[in-house]
């Protein structure tokens, strides 16, 4: 009985180390992308300015990376990066004794596409990709406290560089969130 249970073991091992966990293969950049245009940022939202910083950040971001040439004309580029800023929203979660916000919540939403323009089509879409960043408000000077520009541009670093990473290494709807959340 005892050798039963050992066969069964050393059995169930040797099956289980030639299980590779699934991986599927990424969607590589095609390779005649060398150089991009990045369209200057849609800004769908009653927020004034942010569609020039976020720009600036992208393309800052890609010229960092190194990996593609950044063009300033669109019809010389292979691909084209899109953004539209979706929605912008500053959410006090904090109060004082005095019903003075203590703390923020900046969340924004924006909807990313990258067009191949040698086939015209669009690679990959990233609908609803979010940057939050929750942040004490910088007057009462606390410590890691900031203010809502500062938070603004950590977004803007965080969301450049997710953009930068999928369309380098790979691309899909890795980062977006449901539909259902912003109705």
């Amino acid at each position: 009985m005892k050798k039963v249970y050992l066969f069964i073991i050393s059995l169930f091992t040797l099956l289980c180390a030639c299980v590779a966990p699934y991986e599927p293969a990424p969607q590589i950049l095609p390779a005649y992308v060398k150089n991009i245009y990045v369209r200057p940022v849609i800004n769908n939202t009653n927020q004034y300015g942010l569609e020039d910083k976020f720009t600036k950040a992208i393309i800052d971001e890609f010229m960092r990376d190194g990996r593609l040439s950044i063009m300033t004309e669109e019809k010389e580029s292979d691909g084209v990066v899109v953004c539209e800023i979706k929605r912008y929203v500053l959410q006090p979660l904090t109060y004082d004794a005095n019903m003075v916000a203590e703390q923020y919540k900046l969340w924004i939403l924006i909807n990313v596409y990258f067009i191949d323009k040698h086939e015209n089509v669009t690679l990959w879409a990233e609908p609803n990709m979010e940057g939050i960043q929750i942040y004490a408000d910088s007057v009462k000077g606390d410590f890691g406290a900031m203010t809502e520009e500062e938070a603004r541009e950590y977004i803007w670093d965080k969301l450049s560089r997710d953009i930068v990473k999928r369309t380098i290494k790979g691309f899909g709807n890795a980062s977006g969130i449901s539909e259902r959340k912003v109705q």
